[in-house]
């Protein structure tokens, strides 16, 4: 080869390694900075840093704000945050949540979760029939025995007195129970020698006659599946109306358990529309039957499956959701020993015999309907409220991942109120084997249907409920959640219920769960940020503020790391942005933004 080709071979790469220097260097500078913030970044360490560069929605730079402004440059256009010392977190995580139907119940419904007495909720019940023809159905929900002052459920005596001519069905904050009026009953065919179905319970007066009250889904679902049903519009409208809420929150991810193809649908729809600005993560539903599960799993397999998402990321499913019990608040989880009533006195069925919760499903066709998932790679989340209803659910996923290992999957317990020494060594056991095996708590259950949990457990067994700092110690990972609607959605008040263990009314005192179980904010805020994104199967993108992960971020009033424990249930959101983009910003807040 001559000199002259050479030097022009040499020239070439020289030219082509400075180009690919400027390239490289043009696509690391940052289009959007938060400066001097105080922002709890979550990695492994727990580090604090000052600011975060952000090119195209990705974290591209974490440190000082010196650090940061040395790595950005000066990049014409570029957007500055100044947090003004706020505190800045990653976007907060909801595993478990029905943010869509509990969004059509809010605007569509009655809302109850703020009544304090029967009487109100007979008030606002007439109040809304005045608005309605006669025959037109009422529907609301949130309504908490434990909140009223009469401490009783509300009855079809109650209803009648002010809607003799229209159906009403009023859905407890649990979801596990509520109440119809006569004239409901009626179109229902529930009489009172109607016998409780299977898995069920319909609750019933001194002389056998129904109170209006029916429990769990096959008592219910006779009148349920009398109102009309949700529209596609309204599931929209509903999504739309709790994704602001839970921008307002700092909330930006979610798993929605429990769907069915409407609610699929209206999520894809607002998803080609640009209009989810939001992570969701759902759980389709799988009924209590091989032949259902079997059609659950001819949902999932339409659509795309984990590790895909549509939407970078905006919208996943995750898998299925079965449910073996049922509630605590409604003495219908499985359990070992007698549910109670006001604490001490034993419940007992309508036969007399000791309370102890039934199964949901029949526990050997649940069994075959986690190995049917379990065999062809979906993940199960599966409703387990009772102490004997976890063991058997924890020891059905240790079964089939023995049979046919399958790491990854991530089976989680939903709820996991009350595990057993068995439950929380099959537990620690299944996530280290097989990375299953995750419970998925609500911390604000022992603050918003406390008082009724505490009548429902009594003071010894509630010693053990939601067990924190034992999983804690055992090496346990889980995720916080709200189940909204049965507690609010916003996640400050799970982290400070995780440390607080406090309960709404103190009917059976502040604190009938004890304090022993309690675990600090630094843990707390774990499980909404970096173990909430694992059951999202999205660890590696979200969870932590951290180079090259997702720009999720919620600033705060406050740093949640130094203020006391009561204040935080009163945070305050000042920012939300989601991909980089700011998708809420308080009113009044301090944070200010310009362009450079």
């Amino acid at each position: 080869m001559s000199i002259d080709c050479k030097l022009s071979s040499a020239f070439a790469l020289l030219a082509t390694l400075l180009l690919s220097r400027i390239l490289l260097a043009q696509s690391s500078n940052a289009d959007l900075i938060l400066l001097h913030g105080h922002i709890l970044t979550l990695d492994s360490i727990d580090s604090v840093a000052q600011a975060i560069a952000i090119r195209h929605g990705i974290i591209v730079k974490v440190g000082t704000d010196a650090e940061v402004l040395e790595f950005a440059g000066q990049v014409p256009g570029m957007h500055v945050i100044d947090l003004h010392g706020h505190t800045a977190t990653p976007g907060l995580i909801d595993t478990h949540a029905h943010i869509a139907e509990g969004g059509v119940e809010e605007l569509y419904g009655v809302k109850l979760s703020d009544a304090t007495s029967v009487a109100e909720i007979v008030a606002r019940i007439k109040a809304k029939i005045a608005l309605l023809k006669p025959g037109e159905w009422v529907t609301g929900s949130g309504w908490d025995e434990g909140k009223l002052a009469e401490r009783r459920y509300v009855t079809a005596a109650d209803l009648d007195a002010v809607a003799p001519n229209n159906p009403v069905w009023l859905v407890h904050t649990t979801g596990h129970y509520g109440v119809a009026n006569s004239f409901a009953l009626k179109l229902a065919h529930i009489t009172g020698a109607t016998g409780d179905p299977t898995a069920g319970t319909i609750d019933r007066d001194a002389h056998g006659n129904p109170t209006g009250v029916l429990k769990e889904d096959s008592a219910m679902e006779p009148v349920t599946r009398l109102i009309p049903p949700t529209t596609p519009e309204q599931m929209r409208q509903g999504i739309l109306y709790i994704q602001k809420v839970l921008h307002s929150e700092g909330m930006t991810a979610v798993k929605d358990p429990d769907i069915t193809q409407i609610h699929w649908d209206a999520y894809k729809s607002l998803l080609d529309q640009g209009q989810l600005k939001e992570r969701i993560c759902v759980l389709w539903h799988a009924g209590s039957t091989l032949e259902s599960a079997r059609k659950a799993l001819s949902e999932i397999k339409a659509v795309p499956r984990v590790p895909e998402s549509l939407g970078d990321d905006r919208l996943l499913s995750c898998g299925v959701k079965i449910y073996m019990d049922g509630s605590g608040g409604a003495r219908t989880g499985w359990v070992y020993d007698d549910w109670l009533r006001n604490g001490m006195t034993p419940d007992v069925t309508g036969s007399g015999a000791g309370n102890r919760g039934y199964p949901q499903v029949d526990p050997g066709v649940y069994r075959e309907m986690v190995r049917l998932f379990h065999q062809n790679g979906v993940p199960v989340g599966t409703h387990a409220v009772g102490d004997r209803a976890m063991d058997w659910v924890v020891d059905s996923y240790a079964l089939v991942e023995q049979e046919q290992p399958r790491a990854g999957l991530r089976h989680s317990i939903i709820h996991a109120n009350l595990p057993t020494p068995h439950a929380l060594e099959v537990m620690a056991n299944l996530q280290k084997q097989y990375d299953a095996g995750y419970p998925e708590m609500q911390p604000g259950f022992l603050w918003w249907i406390g008082d009724i949990y505490a009548a429902s457990y009594g003071s010894k067994r509630g010693l053990r409920l939601e067990p924190l700092k034992t999983l804690q110690s055992r090496g346990i990972l889980w995720s916080g959640g709200s189940d909204y609607f049965v507690t609010p959605v916003a996640a400050r008040y799970g982290l400070w219920a995780s440390a607080a263990r406090q309960t709404a009314k103190g009917t059976y005192g502040l604190h009938p769960f004890g304090m022993t179980e309690t675990v600090d904010i630094h843990t707390a805020l774990r499980s909404y940020t970096a173990w909430g994104a694992r059951q999202m199967f999205l660890e590696s993108k979200i969870g932590t503020l951290e180079v090259s992960k997702k720009a999720d971020i919620a600033i705060w009033d406050r740093d949640l790391y130094t203020i006391p424990t009561d204040q935080i249930k009163d945070l305050k959101c000042l920012m939300t942005l989601l991909d980089g983009e700011v998708v809420y910003r308080s009113p009044d807040s301090p944070v200010t933004t310009s362009v450079r």
